[in-house]
């Protein structure tokens, strides 16, 4: 039998505690139940601004913060994994639109 997956949870940069991890997931997860896609709502119950489902090394985990925005629910989105940055240079520019007087 495989051992229980850790939960975890990082507030504002810092991982919480296993068992506070543990039990802000099961708190977490009865408040979805209920409230289906209302994150907003439980990061203030929690006395936080938001929280956000993300995966790290295919596991699951709770992004929250005392000053970040909430973003709306979607799916949770990887964060070890490097984000596409924006083309540079002249190919960048192809598709704008001039504007005049310039």
């Amino acid at each position: 039998m495989a051992p229980p997956r850790k939960l975890v949870v990082v507030v504002d940069g810092e991982p919480m505690v296993e068992d506070e991890a543990r039990a802000f997931w099961g708190r977490f997860s009865a408040w979805m139940e209920e409230h289906q896609g209302d994150l907003a709502g439980f990061a203030r119950g929690e006395g936080y601004t938001s929280v956000q489902p993300a995966v790290s090394g295919g596991a699951p985990i709770l992004l929250v913060s005392r000053t970040a925005a909430q973003a709306p629910y979607g799916h949770a989105r990887p964060i070890d994994e490097p984000r596409p940055q924006p083309a540079r240079g002249a190919g960048a520019r192809a598709g704008r639109k001039k504007r005049p007087g310039r």
